[in-house]
């Protein structure tokens, strides 16, 4: 059994990772680590987690661990990993992996050292239609690849008022590191490594001046528009925003269109009913349905988007569960560190080209 300590116990912490760890043979969650004591404690007996923490240094120190799971803000990746890695602990960390490339450079060289198995959730990469693109695209369905369009469109952040995600002190970057770095992953997924990138962002909604005690703080963005050039020549448009206006039932609508020399793809999921993936292939092609295959589903439901991602991680036991197996039986897995490390990278470029309005080689 790999022994599992968890930092951080927010509803995101509650919905995603307990539920998969309890349905996975080899992990035992044995601690669980948060800032509220109360908070800690009726999570703790949810998931009938044995040891309660409010300091990850006294769980890290005290628990006979195996591995730790890192779900807590953006501006305590870097300290709550590193403490993990130095005691020679496997870390699933959150993305983004860190603040700024500089952090997420020490934690993917330490981890190398200590020679852990790590994992940064860019969980979009385990939904049925993406995996089927990228299979589609790696068996030469589209050719070369010469340019793809993708927009993320969620509306979390239209109400004006504080929140944390949009405090650079806390969160690094805005929309860019919450939403972008998703679709950063997916894009260098796809097309492989991207060697340049423009933005441009926008503040639509006026949060304040102030966090709720008081103090002052610098607002970030909540709208990015991307640019990108691939090694391989292909380029790509990239929109993210959580100002849209999206009432499905998760709130959210992805659109992915992907073009190269011998087809096109493209893909809608509407975070309601919708999941699909079109394509036309070769010069007289016309654009039809691309059923997605038995063993691209699983064992996931199909009617509801919602319901089909809860059932990737809890029934299919991808992504956390792929890294609970890594460390039980010393396999590979992937998204890693290094994963985390080349998407902060391509992040830290995308706010500079913002605030120097240029293009920025990477």
């Amino acid at each position: 059994m790999v022994k599992i300590g968890v930092v951080g116990t927010s509803w995101w912490a509650d919905s995603m990772y307990l539920p998969a760890l309890t349905n996975h043979p080899q992990a035992d969650v044995v601690a669980a680590c948060g800032r509220n004591r109360e908070r800690a404690e009726g999570f703790a007996a949810q998931w009938n987690i044995g040891k309660i923490y409010t300091d990850y240094h006294d769980m890290i120190g005290q628990e006979s661990l195996d591995a730790v799971v890192i779900a807590t803000g953006n501006d305590s990746h870097y300290p709550i990993t590193m403490a993990a890695l130095n005691a020679g602990l496997h870390v699933l960390c959150e993305k983004p992996l860190a603040m700024d490339v500089a952090q997420a450079v020490e934690m993917t060289r330490l981890a190398e050292e200590k020679g852990v198995k790590t994992l940064v959730p860019f969980t979009y990469r385990f939904m049925p239609t993406n995996r089927y693109l990228k299979r589609l695209v790696d068996e030469g369905y589209i050719g070369k690849p010469y340019h793809m369009a993708m927009r993320y469109y969620t509306g979390y952040g239209r109400e004006p008022g504080y929140l944390w995600r949009f405090d650079k002190e806390l969160a690094g970057s805005g929309v860019i590191g919450d939403l972008g770095s998703h679709f950063l992953y997916l894009a260098r997924w796809w097309f492989g490594e991207i060697v340049a990138v423009s933005c441009h962002t926008a503040a639509h909604v006026d949060r304040g001046a102030t966090r709720p005690n008081g103090e002052p703080y610098e607002q970030l963005e909540d709208s990015a528009y991307f640019l990108l050039e691939f090694a391989n020549s292909a380029q790509a448009s990239i929109h993210v925003t959580c100002v849209a206006h999206e009432k499905t039932k998760f709130g959210q609508r992805h659109f992915i269109e992907l073009h190269g020399s011998d087809g096109t793809l493209y893909s809608e999921v509407d975070w309601d009913n919708k999941q699909e993936v079109r394509g036309a292939k070769g010069p007289d092609g016309l654009l039809e349905l691309l059923p997605l295959p038995d063993d691209v589903w699983g064992r996931v439901r199909r009617d509801v988007v919602h319901d089909t991602y809860k059932d990737v991680f809890r029934k299919e036991l991808l992504m956390i569960g792929e890294w609970v197996s890594a460390v039980a039986n010393d396999t590979a897995v992937s998204p890693d560190f290094s994963d985390g490390l080349a998407i902060q990278k391509l992040m830290e470029a995308a706010l500079q080209s913002a605030a120097e309005k240029r293009q920025v080689n990477v």
